[in-house]
């Protein structure tokens, strides 16, 4: 597998540089020389596998033979271990909930198959230190899929004070290899703190740098699977006319799903769903790209001025010939958001912000005849306080969350200065 870097084209790598690099030169992002398709009928057989069969075929078709067909196909049944299912909500929607892995979001299925491929293309005696930025669920399922990994050191920076409790617990309370720190600032601020180490060659080679947010492919390419999981578990006929609503932040979770729809998969359309961090909804509207500042809101994990992964989107659709123009989009502010989960509650799904968003612009979006799908990014249980503020209700701690509420957080907490990071960096 060949990928170029989205600012210098000339920077080519194979994946095995790309999942170790994690960006090119100029903070540049890695996408596939190659955008591979499957013939309807092959589509049609790949829906009839189960999840791990079948991603190994869609991970195969980037990677190619570089590593064996055999090899992914372990590495896959160590990364995937639990399920994603389809849940009907009305008659014409239904929640693809990606919340039952160890850390409750659906950043376990790209955290856990990056750390396998990292094992897998790093020699045994690199030293390899990830670091990478959290607007809340990134930093849990990195944190766990790497944790206790020999020659991996976790760096994770957090905007304080900006992600849940019980999001913090859940990757501030391990130690051992993983560190957290508590930055002073925005997610923004964080992803810029990140960007700024991956642009110090010097750091960069002391330190074995890597990152493991979603700019690194490997996690980009393994949420593709989980699209063709979803479609797998629909009729025939809702398959036909099947619109799929994306709660986004960094636009990595859409970006993995228009690659899906680039592979074949049958997705008349996507709904980008944001909060009122809304760059790319009025961009959309207008074609003029004017980030303002970051606000926090009830959806934290979507507070996300500058998506990092919107090139890829532009790149994506640059190359197919499609249309920026037919992407769905949307944003919902606050106010709505609760409603939305209210009205959810009624129906008897229990959700919380981020789903709920991407709920509420797919029902007013919907068109006759058309089915929606719209992605649950995290266990409700995660968002315990505002959802039980919300909802008036009590929620049960899943038992991944009960075993860490009562941890002694294990952060540092730090001013949004790169040279006070670039010391912390380099102190081991």
């Amino acid at each position: 597998m060949k990928l170029y870097n989205l600012k210098d084209h000339n920077e080519q790598v194979s994946f095995a540089q790309a999942v170790k690099q994690g960006l090119g030169k100029q903070q540049g992002l890695f996408f596939p020389l190659e955008l591979p398709e499957f013939e309807l009928t092959e589509i049609d057989d790949m829906l009839e596998m189960d999840f791990v069969t079948r991603s190994s075929k869609i991970l195969s078709a980037f990677i190619g033979d570089e590593i064996p067909p055999h090899q992914l196909n372990e590495r896959l049944k160590t990364a995937f271990t639990f399920p994603a299912p389809v849940v009907d909500v009305t008659d014409d929607i239904a929640a693809l909930e990606l919340f039952h892995g160890p850390t409750l979001a659906f950043k376990d299925f790209g955290g856990r198959f990056m750390a396998q491929m990292l094992s897998y293309v790093s020699g045994a005696d690199e030293q390899i230190t990830i670091l990478t930025a959290t607007s809340g669920d990134t930093g849990a399922a990195v944190a766990h899929a790497f944790y206790g990994m020999e020659n991996v050191r976790v760096v994770i920076l957090y905007p304080q004070g900006k992600i849940s409790p019980l999001q913090e617990k859940l990757f501030c309370t391990l130690g051992g290899n993983i560190e957290t720190i508590a930055i002073d600032g925005d997610f923004d601020v964080c992803q810029s703190l990140v960007k700024q180490a991956f642009d110090d060659e010097e750091l960069k080679k002391a330190i074995g740098l890597n990152s493991a947010n979603s700019i690194n492919i490997s996690r980009l390419l393994a949420q593709i699977c989980y699209y063709f999981e979803a479609v797998a578990q629909l009729p025939q006929e809702k398959r036909n006319q099947l619109v799929i609503s994306v709660p986004s932040g960094n636009f990595g979770d859409l970006t993995a799903g228009l690659l899906a729809k680039s592979l074949g998969l049958p997705v008349k359309r996507f709904i980008a769903a944001t909060n009122a961090n809304d760059t790319v909804p009025r961009f959309l509207a207008d074609g003029q790209w004017t980030p303002n500042a970051t606000v926090a809101t009830l959806s934290n994990a979507m507070d996300v001025s500058q998506p990092n992964n919107w090139p890829r989107v532009e790149e994506l659709f640059r190359r197919k010939t499609w249309r920026l123009g037919d992407l769905g989009y949307g944003a919902v502010n606050d106010e709505t958001t609760k409603a939305a989960m209210r009205e959810l509650a009624d129906l008897g799904y229990l959700s919380e912000p981020h789903a709920a968003i991407a709920w509420r612009l797919l029902r007013d979006g919907l068109q006759d005849g058309e089915f929606g799908l719209f992605l649950g990014t995290a266990h409700p249980a995660k968002f315990k306080e505002s959802v039980e503020t919300i909802l008036e209700r009590t929620l049960p701690l899943p038992d991944a969350l009960a075993e860490r509420a009562d941890l002694p957080l294990l952060s540092h907490s730090m001013k949004a200065e790169f040279a006070e990071l670039r010391a912390f960096l380099l102190k081991k």
